[in-house]
């Protein structure tokens, strides 16, 4: 299952990205980590040190490697310098899954906290004042759109803060989109933008409250956002650790906050698995890029890059295996 999280900055999306990703691992499921935040910061939270997360090869540094390792033997693909961050999948694409050893997570991947930990990369010297983030993050939207997750495996996604993940369709990419909001106005007036965006796409969200104190807390958040509002974790002294750099071993998790964990894996685990609508969007998000910028950048017929036979999908996966 591809899972989101998202929330203004200083939410704690971060911080909770981090947490599930351990409960998940801690149970022996197999988890990819993605940081797509511009503030690269779930490594830290995963308590990978410095040194390791410098090692990392920076997803948005190696986007010619990747588009060409994506592209296989797509014949509707003409080279890699035509593909863009939409471009879709077909017949004679590389797919991907979830294990630690496919071609993808043995280049860009690295063992963090029994996870996979896969990062976008900061603005580099060379970005500021001429690049833009989303540029690094289409790599991320490439892997999410050729990757096949089956029962049981996880992928987790830190995003960008506020609804600048809107910025491209990587919104649809997701079984399940976790919001992470404080007791605030603030904290619940991104959950009204993101919601209305979303409203049309299907996209599941569920609130997650954080930093909750008490019951009004809680029944400010229910007020707000209504039956969105999926569970709260309460203020925590293992989660003040972890912000401040520490990494108590997940046993000292606080109980009720140990529950609300669980009862997240169980909401992603019931979220239905919709292949038909996925491939649709991605082909759709393709149309609207090729017809705003991406044809013109590329100079090439993007159209012609839709398989109109392919679905994405186990069946998919096993033909590109067989192809392999």
């Amino acid at each position: 299952m591809k899972i989101a999280f998202v929330g203004k900055g200083g939410s704690g999306k971060t911080t909770l990205s981090a947490l599930f990703t351990r409960h998940l691992a801690a149970a022996g499921l197999p988890v990819v980590a993605i940081d797509a935040d511009i503030n690269q910061n779930l490594g830290q939270a995963l308590g990978v040190p410095a040194e390791r997360l410098a090692a990392i090869p920076p997803l948005g540094s190696h986007l010619d490697t990747i588009k060409e390792l994506l592209r296989g033997d797509n014949p509707r693909i003409g080279s890699a310098a035509e593909m863009v961050k939409t471009t879709p999948p077909g017949r004679g694409s590389h797919l991907l899954d979830a294990s630690r050893d496919n071609d993808w997570h043995r280049r860009f991947g690295r063992p963090a906290a029994g996870a996979t930990l896969m990062l976008t990369g900061p603005f580099s010297e060379d970005d500021l004042g001429v690049a833009c983030y989303h540029s690094k993050v289409g790599a991320v939207e490439l892997y999410l759109n050729h990757l096949v997750d089956g029962p049981g495996e996880y992928v987790v996604v830190d995003m960008t803060a506020g609804a600048d993940s809107f910025a491209s369709g990587m919104f649809t990419r997701f079984d399940v989109t976790f919001l992470v909001a404080e007791p605030t106005t603030r904290g619940v007036g991104v959950y009204r933008q993101y919601a209305e965006y979303a409203r049309e796409y299907g996209v599941t969200i569920k609130v997650i409250g954080n930093k909750v104190e008490d019951a009004a807390d809680e029944e400010f958040l229910r007020e707000h956002v209504g039956d969105a509002l999926a569970v709260c974790l309460r203020r925590s002294p293992f989660v003040r650790a972890m912000e401040k750099g520490r990494h108590p071993d997940l046993a000292e998790l606080e109980e009720h906050n140990v529950k609300a964990l669980a009862w997240m894996r169980d909401a992603v685990d019931a979220a239905p698995k919709d292949w038909a609508r996925f491939t649709r969007q991605t082909v759709d998000f393709h149309r609207r890029n090729a017809a705003a910028w991406a044809a013109k950048a590329t100079g090439a017929d993007l159209e012609a890059q839709i398989d109109p036979g392919f679905e994405m999908g186990p069946a998919a996966l096993a033909e590109s295996r067989r192809a392999r």
